[in-house]
């Protein structure tokens, strides 16, 4: 059997060829995906990635596609969407499968009585996605509450405890691997339902006042900037005064670094940095992955050059 009749033995219709990865992504920008398959069982994923094994083909799996950017040409392997969605509350402690959105456990554990996760109600993507990069907003980060991850490791399911994952600013230890998460395990607080409704009603809006939602994009492109010591503050601080509580913390918002750069509304073909949020790449209209790979570069180089800063993408680059 040829590899198609493979997948098809095992998703039938649901297998899905040349399938444009714009439709799957936030940025709504990507070429075709060769095979794209939509896993929801844990025996459908390793059945794949068997597959893919045995016939030396590339593959790649995203949970809500929030933060990866696809190359024009698209990707020539398998494109593994995880739909495993599960979310399961037991008195106070809470197991959701990778393919949970965010928000969704935000709201369901909120409405649950359950403290700890509110932070996340606008965060995009998925749950397995933030605990590979230790998503975090509003003051809150992934790795808080969390106490196990089952991950799927050279075809098998492993549970690995939170110390093993090594997490920290925006990273953990599964991105230098080949783990795929299946589910994370967290434990909450009891909270009245009511107040964690309107802290949830009270980031939203916080989101919308400061945040673009009238475009494609992948949020935060770039990292906050960490400032390394005492040297590398005093010679920032040469060239840009520096917020007092951005000095404190030691690390540097790079939105208002953008801005201090006066790129706002910096345009590359149909890519563009957002006026009213300057960590955010906007898709303007029928953007290409070149254009947002030209802007990230301009930035970047105007980062290094004006102030010896150094960025880091947040995002995850795909078939490049």
């Amino acid at each position: 059997m040829n590899i198609t009749q493979q997948l098809e033995q095992i998703f039938g219709s649901r297998l899905k060829e040349n399938e444009s990865m714009s439709q799957h992504t936030n940025f709504r920008i990507g070429g075709p995906a060769k095979w794209f398959v939509e896993v929801k069982t844990i025996e459908e994923l390793q059945h794949t990635i068997r597959i893919a094994g045995e016939n030396d083909l590339k593959y790649f799996v995203f949970g809500g596609g929030s933060n990866m950017l696809v190359n024009d040409n698209g990707f020539d392997g398998i494109m593994i969407k995880i739909a495993m969605r599960d979310i399961q509350i037991k008195e106070t402690t809470v197991r959701a499968e990778a393919g949970a959105l965010s928000g969704v456990l935000a709201r369901t554990t909120a409405q649950a009585g359950l403290s700890g996760l509110t932070w996340a109600a606008t965060l995009p993507g998925t749950i397995g996605g933030a605990v590979r990069g230790n998503a975090g907003c509003f003051g809150g980060e992934t790795k808080d509450g969390l106490v196990f991850v089952e991950v799927l490791r050279k075809g098998n399911v492993f549970k690995l405890e939170k110390e093993e994952l090594e997490m920290s600013y925006r990273h953990s230890a599964i991105k230098n691997s080949k783990d795929i998460v299946l589910s994370a395990t967290f434990e909450l607080e009891q909270g009245d339902p009511e107040k964690l409704k309107e802290e949830i009603n009270q980031q939203i809006e916080k989101r919308k006042s400061s945040q673009p939602f009238d475009a494609g994009s992948a949020g935060c492109l770039f990292k906050n900037y960490k400032i390394k010591d005492d040297e590398d503050l005093q010679r920032i601080s040469e060239k840009l005064d520096i917020p007092d509580e951005m000095s404190a913390v030691r690390s540097m918002s790079v939105g208002w670094l953008i801005d201090k750069m006066d790129l706002k509304g910096k345009k590359i073909g149909n890519a563009q940095v957002s006026d009213k949020h300057g960590n955010f790449v906007l898709n303007s209209g029928n953007a290409t992955a070149d254009h947002v790979v030209q802007l990230v570069a301009f930035i970047k180089t105007r980062a290094r050059d004006k102030y010896g800063i150094l960025l880091e993408e947040e995002i995850e680059y795909v078939g490049f």
